[in-house]
């Protein structure tokens, strides 16, 4: 009887009812109570654990969604001040493109021909050495007017001359200036010749030999101001209109010449750095791309010499 226990179930249809178990059976209604108790235990703790983890996710996905919309905001502003750079730079492109037109009118004008593959930096630097050349074309070239005259009395070319009343070629332009006018070097150059000249009917004379193959004549004077081998700057003063030799009226007879060639004054006459390109299209009887590419080189040897003094002081 040891390993059996009685259960006494006592009811009032059914009276007193006793049941003898094996304390085998006892044990495993014990090890299975116990089971149950550990397992609802786990589930609880589940519940707890899996509530708790719920939270967890949800906090994440709070603050997912919270850095999502911050990453959305940041991407809105990266996309505004995208969209706002590549407006400056498209701004910043046509500007490029209008200054590469620009500075393409320019080369045009002073006769540069760049290489394709040289940088818009490059081309302005070629262009500054190249305004340097036009600079110096307008101080060794005659260009402007001698004299502040009223008009034009007999232009360049084939005329009936006024005094001797034949046809024949006038190498240039008389200009209607009145008598004792200021009459100035359109360009740097030498005096060749001061003086009366009978020959030419151009009475007082003067001949300034210019750069580069250029000659000016400056006839019909009514005083020389100055003498054979002297060197004049452009605007100097060199003489005073008037009415000398063969001529019917106080006016400035002004001739250009290249190379013994006369050439039509007016072009130059009208010649500034306003108008540079005209004379290339006007006047079609001078090489003017060798001419620059002469005065380039005149400026490089002038440049070279002038830094060859600070070099040597350099390496002393």
């Amino acid at each position: 009887m040891r390993n059996r226990f009685t259960i006494t179930i006592t009811g009032s249809e059914c009276g007193l009812r006793q049941y003898n178990l094996n304390k085998i059976i006892k044990k495993m209604i014990i090890y299975a109570a116990l089971f149950l108790l550990l397992f609802v235990l786990l589930l609880v703790f589940g519940i707890l654990y899996l509530n708790h983890s719920v939270e967890e996710s949800e906090t994440k996905k709070a603050e997912i969604h919270k850095a999502y919309l911050a990453l959305e905001a940041k991407n809105k502003k990266l996309q505004e001040a995208i969209t706002k750079t590549q407006r400056k730079l498209d701004e910043k492109q046509t500007e490029l493109q209008e200054v590469s037109s620009s500075l393409a009118e320019i080369e045009t004008l002073i006769g540069l021909k760049p290489e394709e593959n040289l940088t818009l930096s490059q081309r302005v630097d070629l262009t500054k050495l190249s305004s340097e050349n036009i600079a110096a074309l307008l101080q060794f070239v005659p260009n402007g007017s001698p004299v502040k005259y009223e008009g034009i009395t007999s232009r360049y070319g084939w005329r009936t001359h006024p005094t001797l009343k034949r046809r024949e070629f006038h190498p240039g332009s008389d200009l209607r200036a009145k008598y004792g006018t200021p009459v100035y070097a359109t360009a740097d150059g030498v005096v060749e010749y001061a003086g009366y000249h009978r020959k030419s009917g151009y009475g007082r004379l003067v001949i300034l030999d210019n750069n580069f193959g250029f000659k000016t004549y400056f006839g019909h004077l009514s005083k020389v101001k100055v003498k054979a081998g002297q060197f004049v700057k452009k605007g100097d003063l060199i003489a005073l209109s008037g009415n000398s030799g063969l001529s019917n009226g106080p006016h400035l007879h002004y001739e250009v010449r290249f190379i013994a060639r006369p050439l039509n004054p007016y072009w130059f006459i009208k010649w500034s750095v306003n108008n540079f390109n005209e004379i290339f299209q006007k006047e079609k009887k001078v090489p003017w791309q060798s001419l620059i590419a002469m005065i380039s080189k005149v400026k490089l040897v002038k440049t070279q010499a002038a830094a060859q003094p600070s070099s040597q002081s350099a390496r002393k």
